[in-house]
């Protein structure tokens, strides 16, 4: 890590985020989410200490497990999807975090409603 901060300015700054990050570690179990706004997927602070599987509804739980299994064998180091929830676009990319030896220390998830940023035109360089 380059330069220093205090745990409850890195939760300030990853809650600030415009998006929505969960962590979970290299036994599946769900150890952070930050608190950004409005989420798109709900998380109720029960939810650190269970086990992600349990996290997700059954019929996408067959692609949970395969990334875990790709990122815990070193298969692939991240996987994204886009869907479409209400109206809204929503970007969701997973990554696999490892240590500086290449050890499988978890997962990032990352969600992001895209809708507006798709949006975008041409250029814009001032305030």
């Amino acid at each position: 890590m380059t330069g220093e901060i205090r745990k409850e300015v890195l939760g300030a700054v990853l809650d600030a985020l415009p998006m929505e990050m969960s962590f979970v570690d290299e036994n599946d179990t769900v150890r952070y989410f930050n608190k950004n706004g409005d989420r798109i997927f709900p998380r109720p602070p029960a939810v650190i200490g269970r086990k992600v599987q349990d996290c997700h509804p059954q019929k996408s739980l067959h692609k949970v497990n395969q990334i875990l299994d790709d990122f815990k064998n070193n298969k692939r180091s991240s996987a994204e999807f886009w869907i479409d929830l209400k109206g809204r676009k929503i970007y969701i990319r997973y990554f696999a975090v490892r240590d500086k030896n290449g050890k499988y220390l978890g997962c990032l998830e990352v969600s992001q409603d895209i809708t507006d940023i798709q949006k975008i035109k041409g250029e814009k360089r001032l305030l």
